[in-house]
């Protein structure tokens, strides 16, 4: 997991092909001018989801295998439950490129606006939670095959 400001994305630049251009694409994206949707960066291997949300008090735990996700937080602040993918138990079968776990044994990060989060596969996260009180957040998931 690499958590940071998205100015600072060029600091990342020996990464993945796919994971520069999804930074790339945050840092040099107006939001502003673009709706709520998918928007294709490189085809399917690298692909923006822009979502508007309220925070909530508790979620579940989320892997992906075939993606890692790079979340931006656009506007709002909320926090990220982190785990690292150990023994955990599965809560549901594995659906394309998402599983969920029961456990609970998460650390937490904040994130606001210009903040951005890598998951990957190897990275239990639980997005959507709430830092004081319900919210409404706007942010970026950039997927990225790995």
């Amino acid at each position: 997991m690499i958590k940071d400001k998205i100015t600072n994305y060029l600091t990342y630049s020996n990464l993945s092909d796919g994971l520069r251009a999804g930074l790339k694409y945050l840092a040099q994206t107006d939001f502003s001018t673009l709706e709520n949707g998918t928007y294709e960066i490189l085809g399917k291997d690298v692909y923006a989801i822009i979502q508007e949300y309220f925070t909530k008090e508790s979620g579940q735990l989320e892997a992906h295998r075939e993606y890692a996700d790079i979340q931006y937080i656009i506007e709002g602040e909320e926090k990220i439950g982190y785990a690292e993918l150990k023994h955990q138990t599965p809560a549901t079968d594995y659906k394309p490129d998402i599983i969920f776990y029961e456990d609970k044994e998460e650390i937490f990060i904040s994130m606001q606006a210009g903040d951005f989060a890598i998951f990957y596969p190897e990275d239990l996260h639980m997005p959507c939670i709430m830092v004081e009180k319900p919210q409404k957040v706007r942010k970026v998931v950039v997927k990225v095959r790995v």
